[in-house]
Parts: C-alpha cells; sequence; structure tokens
C-alpha cells in the first residue's frame, strides 16, 4: 500500500511520505550521475530522490552522490576522499547501490585502468564490513553520447563494465544494468554525459526493479 500511494504521489504531483523511523536504509553511492548534476531540481528529480517516491516510507533513500569523483583511488577525485562516502558508512545501509565508473575513463584516471578492480572491491568490502551487513547492488555505469570532458563511451561499455562485471561474480553480488536501461536515448542526454529528469527517471526504476524484482 506505501508504495502504490507513492506512485500515485508522483503521478498527481502530491509530497511522497516521509520515511517510517524504521525504514530500510538506501545508500546510493556515486559521481555527478547520482547527485543529479544538471537537473533543474536535484532534490526531486535525481534518481535517488525519484527511488524514494517510487519505493515508499518502508525506505529511506539517501543520496550519497559527488560530482566528478573516480573510483580508482589514483584518479583525479577519488570518492574514497570524500565526506559523502564516510556518511555513506556513518549510515549505516541495509542496502548499498553502487553507480562509479564513469569519470575514471578519462585519459589522465584511465592510465590507472588495472587497479580499479583492486580499488572497487575495496569499497565494496568496506560497506560489506560494517554493522549494518547491507546487500550491495553495483550498477553499470550509463552510456555517453559520444562523451565530453574526456569521458569515453568505448571506455565505459568494453573497460569499466567488464570490470563491474568480474567484481560482481567474484563476490556473488547483484548487477543493476543502467548502460542497457538508457542504451540508444541520447535525446535524454542534453550534454551528452548527464541524463535529464526523464533518464534519471529510469534509472531509479531499475534500481526500484532490482530491488523489488516482483513488484
Amino acid at each position: 500500500m506505501a508504495r502504490w500511494l507513492a506512485t500515485m504521489a508522483m503521478v498527481c504531483g502530491f509530497p511522497a511520505a516521509m520515511p517510517a523511523a524504521d525504514a530500510i536504509r538506501i545508500a546510493c553511492v556515486g559521481d555527478s550521475i547520482t547527485e543529479g548534476s544538471g537537473l533543474m531540481n536535484r532534490e526531486k528529480e535525481a534518481y535517488p530522490a525519484v527511488l524514494q517516491q517510487l519505493l515508499g516510507e518502508a525506505y529511506d533513500v539517501k543520496n550519497f552522490g559527488v560530482s566528478g569523483r573516480t573510483l580508482l583511488s589514483k584518479g583525479d577525485a577519488p570518492y574514497i576522499n570524500e565526506k559523502k562516502y564516510k556518511d555513506a558508512l556513518a549510515f549505516l545501509p541495509n542496502i548499498v547501490v553502487i553507480k562509479l565508473g564513469t569519470n575514471d575513463t578519462k585519459p589522465a584516471n584511465w592510465k590507472h585502468a588495472e587497479e580499479f578492480v583492486a580499488d572497487y572491491t575495496a569499497l565494496v568490502e568496506s560497506f560489506a564490513k560494517i554493522e549494518s551487513k547491507p546487500k550491495i547492488y553495483l550498477c553499470t555505469p550509463v552510456p555517453a553520447f559520444p562523451g565530453e570532458w574526456g569521458i569515453e563511451n568505448s571506455r565505459i561499455k568494453d573497460g569499466v563494465i567488464p570490470k563491474v562485471l568480474a567484481i560482481a561474480k567474484d563476490k556473488k553480488l547483484p548487477v543493476i544494468d543502467l548502460y542497457k536501461a538508457l542504451s540508444g536515448k541520447a535525446k535524454l542526454f542534453p550534454d551528452k554525459v548527464h541524463p535529464n529528469a526523464a533518464g534519471a527517471k529510469l534509472m531509479a526504476q531499475a534500481v526500484q526493479k532490482a530491488i523489488l524484482p516482483n513488484e
């Protein structure tokens, strides 16, 4: 019922219900695409905000995205150096959704590609060790059309994604295929890299389907 009411609130434009005190905590970890860069109202349109609306008050979804951040610890702006990373751990989430790798395709970062799997594994393990023992989902990055700021779609598709899938297989973690969810939808990427509100909604729907496959 709570999820139905949340969905109706989205359709009708009413505010979604606040999370319940005992809500299932979801930490959305990522870069600018998670943060909601380029959106008119990221507080309502970024995919974690839409995911909150879709899931309803039984869930507490928090956005821990930071613009420009890399998965690689030797990247130009490593996510693990950010306060939001520490905040995500302290949130003690029950579910963690990780969507990183887009900024790692920049030439200056991708020269450290051989360390991607080890760095990603370390990030996963840091969440696996926290008290709440969360279920961790790995997301493939969304496509770029063709890309800006040195971001390369070919490196996303043929470099980052195979590594993410290998980590998921090794750690027996579920994968959310955001690349597939937004493939062929260049019109939803005004700057070729960041999805607009409609694209963010598709991301949220894909994450919702992974978390609640029977809904």
